[in-house]
Order: structure tokens, then C-alpha cells, then sequence
């Protein structure tokens, strides 16, 4: 933590010097913020990101040892001028805003469905093939608008990487994974990805999503070609170094089965859970306006909010009470995965703060008035900031551009290209960084436990930008122009 006094110190300096001091002591702290915060408070962010990013690569076992201080030490390099400048109070809100609002719902559904997931296990001879690889990879997207992104992944995380145990080279296998699983085949329906979730909850029509199904299979038709194509040159390489997918393998083929099914029961009351998140508010006056129980100043953890959180916890305690050891076994089932993502996302949320103060603030003076605009700006924002409040950003700031036909929300009303833009940019671009969409990490870190050498932080990016960007430039010129 010493590292990190310097740091803190000029932080602190920059502050006190670029904000009034006449400002910490104003009844409207909330509005004073958002209009003063400079746009160099981001700097503890971008250090957060950079050590993720770096820390890996230069000293690995010292980042597994110490990744919670760092991001604490980032999250105090932040708050600590903030609060100095702005006042303990001040400070305090918008600490408890993303933590308790943003952080706490979203790790709980994280652990829910990794517990969960985690206890359905797939036995028997599945050998990682192009075909057998491109056919869990088509499963696992489908599944992805209807069991969330989030859930789809770490339901068929553990049966892709154990089809290609036999393989030396399948990193190729878990970055397609996350391009496709894990952000791209979550755009269906509000309950694929969080962004169309927020957006249902404003007025888009539940159905609405299905009119981003022909970008969905244009996507599809690209990126599976890609993988196809670099699956198969890779297999043979795989054969003619003497490898088989018969290795490790027993004589005779078992057939493939499913122990631990019944947790399917448990990742639907997961859902139900999140829907009645956004359901409750709308059907019952208990739950509606904001009700919930007051926690600090303007901060009041929603009824609805406390339903979910406990229907998600239910769901995982009956999963770890009913599923048996064995199957978890089967899985290689531990809690770092879900250790490392806890650990690193309070960092991230808390160090975005300013970000999304700042987004917010200033997001409707960009200039953004056609889909395309639209499509990447929601897409390169979401790609390393949380994509949902980027989503209601744009979504908001599209309904101030006074389209007189489209999608009437509660911002006012959307034109259903300039709809399609902001939530295709939200959701797919998630893909482009490994901390664009929550499940990106859990996959990553679930494929090293099992002694897969992922890429770096700029490694993904890589890939990212030769595989994603070509796309998503295509996506512009066809759908978008």
C-alpha cells in the first residue's frame, strides 16, 4: 500500500486545487458534482485498468496474492480527494450509490449463477472437434438471450473446456466463447444482458428485442466462419503433432448425460427473480415509486431489489443443500473464480464512479445524433465502463433528440434504428475488453483454473480488434449508415 501514497497524495492536490472549497459545505452536493467534477478524476479508473491489465503479466503471483488491495488502494486514491473536496457526506452517497446499488445485485447474481451452474455437470465422451466445438459454441448462444449471458456461460463454460482437454491449442475455443456466449447471443430479449433489462424497464416492449435477430445472425454467420476456419487449420495441426481426441479418453465411449439437472429449477428461480425486480414496481403500489428501506441521504435500497437478492441466495443454497458432491467434483467446482471477479469489480465500480458522473453529465453535449454514432459510442463506452447505465445514457439522450415516430419509452420516444443502434452497441461490445460484460472475467478465470493460459488484458484486446472490430464496422454499414 505504500506504492500508493504518492499517487493519493497528488490526487489529493489536484483536487483541492481544482474545486472550490466553498462547494463541500452546499446543500445541492449532488448537482455541484456533476456540473465541477473535472474530467481528470478518471485517472484512478484508468489506473485500475492498467493494472489489471499489466500487473498479470509483470508479477503474476504477487497480483493472485494482492488484487483486493490494489483495488482498494485505486478505490482510495479516488475517494479520498473526492471526499476533501467535496465533503464526508458527499463521499459517503456516492460510495453506498454503487456499492449497495450497483455492486451488491450485481455480485449476488453473479454468485447465484455460478453456484448454480456449477452444480450441473455433463458426463461422458465429448471430444472438442470443429464440429462438436462449433456446436456447443451455437448451444451456448442460443441459451444466452434466455438464460442471460451470465447464466449461459457458466452453464457450458466447463463442458467446452473439458470436450477440449485433449488439446494444446484452445485458447482460440474460450475467446469465442466469450464473443459469442457471454455477450453477443444475449441481445434477444430483456433477460440476455442487464442494458435490455434497464431499457424493458422504461417502456421498450418485452418483444421488441427480436428486431436485433437479423444483426444477430449476420454476427453469427461471420463469427462462426472465423471459428470454423481457425478451429479446424488448428485441429490438424493438433493431429499431426500425434495428439487425438481419443486422448485421455476411456475405450469404449460413454454416452453423454446431465447429473445435477435438477439445478435447472434453481437458475429459473434465478430469473424470476430478476424479472421481479423489474415487474414488482409496475404491479404493486408496495413496491412502486421508489419504495424501499432508506440506507443514507437519497439512498433507499428497493423492496424489489431485497426480493431478487433473496430469491438468487434461495436458489443457491438449495442448489449447494440438493446437488451432490460428486457432481461439483466433476466440474472442478471452487469459489475463486467468483473470488477474483468480487475482488476486482469493487474496484472497478467504485473507481468508475466519476466516469459515469461524468458520462452522465455531459453525455447529451456530444453531438450524437445518428445510429451509427450511436452504435459506437454506446459500444466503446460499454466496452470498458458498465454497459447498463452506458445504455440509459444514450437511451436517454436519444429520447431528447425529438423523434416524433419509434418506440414511446419513459425518456420519450426512441426511432427504432436509433433503438437497435444503442442496444446492439451495449451488448455486443461487451465482447471487445475482458471487463466489458461480467461474465468475460468469470470465464477467463474459470479456463486458468483449469491450466488454460489465457491472453493478457491488451492480449484479448488483440483478438478483439482483429476479430470484432472487421465486424462490427460491417454491422455499421449495413444496419447502421
Amino acid at each position: 500500500m505504500k506504492t500508493l501514497f504518492r499517487p493519493l497524495c497528488l490526487a489529493l492536490l489536484l483536487c483541492l486545487t481544482s474545486v472550490p472549497a466553498a462547494f463541500a459545505s452546499e446543500g445541492g452536493a449532488h448537482a455541484i458534482v456533476s456540473a465541477t467534477l473535472p474530467a481528470w478524476s478518471i485517472i484512478p479508473f484508468v489506473g485500475m485498468l492498467l493494472s489489471i491489465a499489466i500487473c498479470p503479466l509483470v508479477k503474476p503471483h504477487w497480483w493472485e496474492k494482492n488484487m483486493l488491495a490494489v483495488a482498494i488502494g485505486w478505490s482510495l486514491v479516488f475517494l479520498v480527494p473526492f471526499a476533501a473536496a467535496y465533503g464526508m457526506g458527499e463521499a459517503l452517497f456516492r460510495l453506498l450509490e454503487s456499492v449497495l446499488i450497483d455492486y451488491v445485485p450485481f455480485i449476488v447474481l453473479l454468485f447465484g449463477l455460478f453456484v448454480v451452474a456449477g452444480g450441473i455437470a455433463v458426463k461422458g465422451t465429448l471430444a472438442g472437434t470443429p464440429k462438436i466445438n462449433a456446436l456447443l459454441l451455437l448451444i451456448g448462444t442460443v441459451l444466452a438471450s434466455w438464460v442471460g449471458t451470465t447464466g449461459a456461460a457458466m452453464l457450458m463454460i466447463r463442458p467446452v473446456i473439458k470436450a477440449n482437454a485433449w488439446r494444446q491449442k484452445k485458447v482460440h475455443v474460450i475467446v469465442f466463447f466469450i464473443f459469442l456466449v457471454a455477450n453477443i447471443g444475449g441481445c434477444l430479449t430483456p433477460l440476455g444482458d442487464p442494458p435490455l433489462f434497464m431499457g424493458f424497464q422504461r417502456g421498450v416492449p418485452f418483444t421488441w428485442t427480436f428486431h436485433l435477430l437479423p444483426i444477430l445472425l449476420f454476427n453469427m454467420v461471420i463469427l462462426f466462419l472465423v471459428f470454423f476456419f481457425l478451429d479446424s487449420h488448428l485441429y490438424k495441426k493438433e493431429l499431426a503433432a500425434g495428439r487425438s481426441p481419443q486422448d485421455n479418453q476411456p475405450a469404449e465411449k460413454e454416452p453423454i448425460r446431465v447429473e445435477g439437472a435438477h439445478n435447472i429449477v434453481f437458475i429459473a428461480l434465478i430469473i424470476v427473480g430478476v424479472v421481479a425486480n423489474g415487474v414488482l414496481p409496475k404491479e404493486f403500489a408496495f413496491f412502486a415509486n421508489g419504495a424501499g428501506i432508506p440506507v443514507y441521504d437519497e439512498i433507499v435500497f428497493p423492496y424489489a431489489t431485497v426480493v431478487e437478492i433473496i430469491l438468487i441466495l434461495l436458489a443457491a443454497y438449495l442448489s449447494l443443500k440438493t446437488t451432490k458432491t460428486e457432481t461439483r467434483q466433476l466440474n472442478e467446482f471452487t469459489y475463486a473464480p467468483i473470488a477474483e471477479v468480487a475482488k476486482l469489480f469493487i474496484g472497478i465500480f467504485i473507481t468508475m464512479i466519476p466516469a459515469l458522473i461524468f458520462l452522465k453529465t455531459h453525455g447529451a453535449e456530444l453531438g450524437l445524433s445518428e445510429p451509427w454514432q450511436m452504435f459506437w459510442a454506446t459500444g466503446a463506452l460499454s466496452s470498458f465502463l458498465d454497459n447498463t447505465p452506458t445504455y440509459l445514457v444514450f437511451l436517454q439522450t436519444a429520447g431528447a433528440l425529438g423523434a416524433t415516430q419509434g418506440i414511446a419509452t419513459s425518456v420519450g420516444t426512441v426511432s427504432q434504428l436509433m433503438l437497435e443502434a444503442i442496444s446492439a452497441g451495449a451488448v455486443f461490445m461487451g465482447a471487445n475488453t475482458y471487463i466489458g460484460n461480467a461474465p468475460n472475467f468469470m470465464v477467463k478465470s474459470i479456463a486458468e483454473e483449469n491450466k488454460i493460459k489465457m491472453p493478457s488484458f491488451f492480449g484479448y484486446m488483440g483478438w478483439s480488434c482483429a476479430i470484432l472490430i472487421p465486424t462490427f464496422i460491417l454491422d455499421m454499414i449495413i444496419f447502421f449508415w
